[in-house]
């Protein structure tokens, strides 16, 4: 089994549609036409992300909610240098013990995404 996407509810769709466009590099593809707006974007081939409109209230902190979203990703290096460079806040984690760095984000309407690199041990030289 694997996750097949995340719909993620956003007072600021075309916000929300244009930061993880420049954040993720997902692009906006097909959606049926289900009546109200929303986008389906996509890596690849695969719609990972879903938008829909919401209020814009946050749920009460004792709610049940999914509390973030993350994604594998590969670079860390370039990609905190471009978050620097862009001037997003942003902040880390790193966990040596799973050979994994985090970086976590916020979208414009404030949902939390974390972005996962896996580093490639290095070998010793033979």
């Amino acid at each position: 089994m694997r996750l097949d996407h995340v719909t993620l509810r956003t007072a600021d769709l075309e916000g929300t549609r244009k930061f993880l466009e420049g954040l993720l590099g997902l692009v906006v593809g097909y959606r049926p036409s289900f009546g109200f707006p929303g986008y389906w974007l996509y890596d690849g081939a695969q719609p990972v992300v879903h938008l829909i409109p919401g209020d814009g209230t946050p749920a009460a902190r004792n709610a049940e909610g999914i509390d973030h979203v993350a994604f594998r990703l590969d670079g860390y290096d370039d990609f905190r240098r471009t978050l620097d460079v862009e001037g997003m806040p942003y902040s880390t984690m790193d966990l040596p013990e799973l050979g994994e760095r985090r970086l976590f984000v916020r979208t414009p309407g404030g949902i939390l995404i974390e972005l996962v690199f896996r580093e490639v041990p290095k070998r010793p030289p033979s």
